[in-house]
Protein backbone atom coordinates (compact mmCIF):
# COMPACT_ATOMS: atom_id res chain seq x y z
CA UNK A 1 0.00 0.00 0.00
CA UNK A 2 1.34 3.42 -1.17
CA UNK A 3 0.07 6.75 1.01
CA UNK A 4 0.58 9.58 -1.13
CA UNK A 5 -0.33 12.92 -0.78
CA UNK A 6 -3.07 14.03 -3.17
CA UNK A 7 -2.31 18.06 -3.09
CA UNK A 8 1.21 18.97 -2.78
CA UNK A 9 -0.23 22.40 -1.06
CA UNK A 10 -1.09 21.02 2.40
CA UNK A 11 1.39 19.30 4.79
CA UNK A 12 -1.01 17.13 6.80
CA UNK A 13 -2.30 13.46 6.41
CA UNK A 14 -5.73 13.20 5.97
CA UNK A 15 -7.02 9.45 7.33
CA UNK A 16 -10.80 8.77 7.10
CA UNK A 17 -12.60 5.63 8.64
CA UNK A 18 -15.68 4.16 7.37
CA UNK A 19 -17.39 0.76 7.42
CA UNK A 20 -20.87 -0.75 8.40
CA UNK A 21 -23.23 0.66 11.59
CA UNK A 22 -21.72 -1.51 14.56
CA UNK A 23 -17.68 -2.35 13.32
CA UNK A 24 -16.79 -0.30 16.21
CA UNK A 25 -15.67 3.03 13.76
CA UNK A 26 -15.98 5.24 16.44
CA UNK A 27 -14.19 3.39 19.19
CA UNK A 28 -11.33 2.83 16.83
CA UNK A 29 -10.76 6.31 16.00
CA UNK A 30 -10.54 7.23 19.61
CA UNK A 31 -8.36 4.66 20.31
CA UNK A 32 -6.52 5.39 16.81
CA UNK A 33 -6.24 8.98 17.69
CA UNK A 34 -3.92 8.07 21.44
CA UNK A 35 -1.80 5.86 19.92
CA UNK A 36 -0.62 8.24 17.40
CA UNK A 37 -0.74 11.38 19.60
CA UNK A 38 1.53 9.36 21.58
CA UNK A 39 3.81 8.61 18.74
CA UNK A 40 4.15 12.24 18.38
CA UNK A 41 1.56 13.20 15.83
CA UNK A 42 -0.16 16.53 16.07
CA UNK A 43 -4.28 14.57 15.52
CA UNK A 44 -7.31 16.15 14.90
CA UNK A 45 -10.29 13.90 15.44
CA UNK A 46 -13.41 14.65 13.21
CA UNK A 47 -16.74 13.31 12.13
CA UNK A 48 -19.51 13.12 9.44
CA UNK A 49 -22.26 14.44 9.72
CA UNK A 50 -19.98 17.62 10.93
CA UNK A 51 -20.85 19.76 14.28
CA UNK A 52 -21.25 22.89 11.72
CA UNK A 53 -24.38 23.80 10.79
CA UNK A 54 -25.08 21.72 7.68
CA UNK A 55 -24.00 18.29 9.39
CA UNK A 56 -26.17 19.53 12.57
CA UNK A 57 -28.78 19.89 9.78
CA UNK A 58 -28.72 16.63 8.12
CA UNK A 59 -28.76 14.62 11.70
CA UNK A 60 -32.03 16.50 12.66
CA UNK A 61 -33.58 15.31 9.16
CA UNK A 62 -32.21 11.86 8.85
CA UNK A 63 -35.31 10.25 10.12
CA UNK A 64 -37.54 12.32 8.10
CA UNK A 65 -36.21 13.38 5.07
CA UNK A 66 -34.54 10.73 2.65
CA UNK A 67 -33.15 9.71 -1.20
CA UNK A 68 -31.42 12.68 -3.15
CA UNK A 69 -32.63 15.30 -1.10
CA UNK A 70 -30.70 13.90 2.10
CA UNK A 71 -28.16 12.73 0.10
CA UNK A 72 -27.35 15.99 -1.52
CA UNK A 73 -27.80 17.55 2.63
CA UNK A 74 -24.88 14.76 3.69
CA UNK A 75 -22.44 15.85 0.46
CA UNK A 76 -22.95 19.69 0.96
CA UNK A 77 -21.86 18.97 5.13
CA UNK A 78 -18.96 17.02 3.47
CA UNK A 79 -17.89 20.09 1.34
CA UNK A 80 -18.44 22.83 3.92
CA UNK A 81 -16.66 20.57 6.35
CA UNK A 82 -13.66 20.44 4.02
CA UNK A 83 -13.75 24.14 3.68
CA UNK A 84 -13.71 25.12 7.20
CA UNK A 85 -12.59 22.23 9.31
CA UNK A 86 -10.63 19.91 6.89
CA UNK A 87 -8.50 21.69 4.70
CA UNK A 88 -7.08 24.50 7.29
CA UNK A 89 -6.36 21.42 9.69
CA UNK A 90 -4.16 19.64 7.08
CA UNK A 91 -2.89 22.88 6.02
CA UNK A 92 -1.45 23.64 10.06
CA UNK A 93 0.49 20.27 9.36
CA UNK A 94 -2.52 18.05 11.55
CA UNK A 95 -3.01 14.86 10.83
CA UNK A 96 -6.88 14.54 10.39
CA UNK A 97 -8.68 11.24 11.48
CA UNK A 98 -12.74 11.32 10.19
CA UNK A 99 -14.98 9.50 11.17
CA UNK A 100 -17.23 8.77 8.30
CA UNK A 101 -16.68 10.75 4.74
CA UNK A 102 -16.92 9.71 1.04
CA UNK A 103 -17.32 5.95 1.37
CA UNK A 104 -20.05 6.66 3.61
CA UNK A 105 -21.58 8.47 1.39
CA UNK A 106 -21.81 5.76 -1.27
CA UNK A 107 -23.40 4.13 0.67
CA UNK A 108 -26.11 4.86 3.46
CA UNK A 109 -28.73 6.60 0.58
CA UNK A 110 -28.45 3.20 -1.23
CA UNK A 111 -31.10 2.09 1.71
CA UNK A 112 -33.30 4.64 0.39
CA UNK A 113 -32.57 3.41 -3.33
CA UNK A 114 -30.68 6.16 -4.62
CA UNK A 115 -29.11 5.55 -7.74
CA UNK A 116 -24.84 4.57 -7.23
CA UNK A 117 -23.82 6.94 -9.65
CA UNK A 118 -25.64 9.87 -8.71
CA UNK A 119 -24.07 9.29 -5.16
CA UNK A 120 -20.80 9.06 -6.79
CA UNK A 121 -21.40 12.18 -9.06
CA UNK A 122 -22.07 14.63 -5.62
CA UNK A 123 -19.34 12.74 -3.69
CA UNK A 124 -16.90 12.65 -6.59
CA UNK A 125 -15.32 16.17 -6.15
CA UNK A 126 -14.90 15.65 -2.50
CA UNK A 127 -10.82 15.69 -1.75
CA UNK A 128 -9.44 12.57 -1.43
CA UNK A 129 -7.34 11.05 1.59
CA UNK A 130 -4.35 9.76 1.62
CA UNK A 131 -6.36 6.76 3.19
CA UNK A 132 -9.83 5.40 3.40
CA UNK A 133 -9.80 2.61 6.04
CA UNK A 134 -12.73 0.40 5.57
CA UNK A 135 -13.56 -1.46 8.77
CA UNK A 136 -15.42 -4.71 7.96
CA UNK A 137 -16.91 -7.65 9.57
CA UNK A 138 -19.63 -10.62 8.78
CA UNK A 139 -22.85 -9.58 8.65
CA UNK A 140 -23.94 -11.94 11.01
CA UNK A 141 -21.46 -10.42 13.75
CA UNK A 142 -23.09 -6.72 12.59
CA UNK A 143 -26.29 -7.85 13.38
CA UNK A 144 -25.67 -9.03 16.53
CA UNK A 145 -23.40 -6.23 17.70
CA UNK A 146 -26.74 -3.74 16.53
CA UNK A 147 -29.21 -6.19 18.17
CA UNK A 148 -27.03 -5.96 21.34
CA UNK A 149 -26.97 -1.95 21.12
CA UNK A 150 -29.84 -0.81 19.11
CA UNK A 151 -30.04 0.74 16.00
CA UNK A 152 -28.95 4.51 16.18
CA UNK A 153 -31.12 5.74 13.13
CA UNK A 154 -34.14 4.17 10.48
CA UNK A 155 -31.12 2.84 8.02
CA UNK A 156 -30.42 0.34 11.17
CA UNK A 157 -33.85 -0.67 11.48
CA UNK A 158 -34.21 -2.17 7.64
CA UNK A 159 -34.47 -5.96 7.62
CA UNK A 160 -31.78 -7.71 6.62
CA UNK A 161 -29.69 -3.88 7.40
CA UNK A 162 -26.37 -5.27 7.91
CA UNK A 163 -26.10 -7.41 5.10
CA UNK A 164 -26.70 -4.92 2.52
CA UNK A 165 -24.80 -2.68 4.24
CA UNK A 166 -21.74 -4.99 3.97
CA UNK A 167 -22.93 -5.49 0.16
CA UNK A 168 -22.83 -1.71 -0.46
CA UNK A 169 -19.90 -1.01 1.27
CA UNK A 170 -18.04 -4.15 -0.98
CA UNK A 171 -19.11 -2.05 -4.26
CA UNK A 172 -18.14 1.28 -2.69
CA UNK A 173 -14.71 -0.36 -1.94
CA UNK A 174 -14.67 -1.17 -5.31
CA UNK A 175 -15.26 2.32 -7.04
CA UNK A 176 -13.19 4.03 -4.94
CA UNK A 177 -10.17 1.76 -6.06
CA UNK A 178 -11.18 2.31 -9.30
CA UNK A 179 -11.42 6.19 -8.88
CA UNK A 180 -7.79 5.97 -7.35
CA UNK A 181 -8.26 5.88 -3.63
CA UNK A 182 -5.49 4.14 -1.38
CA UNK A 183 -8.43 1.63 0.52
CA UNK A 184 -6.97 -0.35 3.48
CA UNK A 185 -9.56 -2.74 4.44
CA UNK A 186 -9.59 -4.27 7.96
CA UNK A 187 -11.72 -7.11 9.14
CA UNK A 188 -12.89 -6.61 12.64
CA UNK A 189 -14.96 -9.38 12.97
CA UNK A 190 -11.95 -11.26 15.32
CA UNK A 191 -10.36 -8.32 16.36
CA UNK A 192 -11.03 -5.30 19.04
CA UNK A 193 -11.47 -1.86 18.24
CA UNK A 194 -8.20 -1.67 19.63
CA UNK A 195 -6.78 -4.11 17.82
CA UNK A 196 -8.13 -2.51 14.85
CA UNK A 197 -6.61 0.37 15.85
CA UNK A 198 -3.28 -0.96 16.58
CA UNK A 199 -2.97 -2.41 13.18
CA UNK A 200 -3.86 0.83 11.08
CA UNK A 201 -1.44 2.86 13.41
CA UNK A 202 1.30 0.24 12.15
CA UNK A 203 0.66 1.36 8.61
CA UNK A 204 0.71 4.47 9.06
CA UNK A 205 4.00 4.41 11.16
CA UNK A 206 5.33 2.78 7.99
CA UNK A 207 4.38 6.01 5.96
CA UNK A 208 6.12 8.43 8.49
CA UNK A 209 9.20 6.09 8.54
CA UNK A 210 9.53 6.16 5.24
CA UNK A 211 8.74 10.30 4.40
CA UNK A 212 11.16 12.24 3.28
CA UNK A 213 12.39 14.13 6.29
CA UNK A 214 12.73 18.11 5.73
CA UNK A 215 16.28 19.61 5.79
CA UNK A 216 17.62 21.35 8.71
CA UNK A 217 18.04 25.05 7.81
CA UNK A 218 21.62 25.78 6.04
CA UNK A 219 21.85 22.23 5.18
CA UNK A 220 22.98 22.85 1.45
CA UNK A 221 22.56 18.78 0.91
Amino acid sequence: MLLRPFSDRRTGLFVTVDGPSGAGKSTTVAHLARLLTAAGQQVHVTAEPSSGPIGTLARELTETVTGPALACLYAADRYHHLDTEIRPRLAAGELVLCDRYVPSGLVMQRFDGVDPAFLWAINAPADRPDLAVIIEARPTVIAARLADRGAHNRFQEAPGSAHAEAHFYRQACDRLTQAGYDVLRVDAGERTPDQVADFIAEQLTAFFEAAPQPQEAGDGR
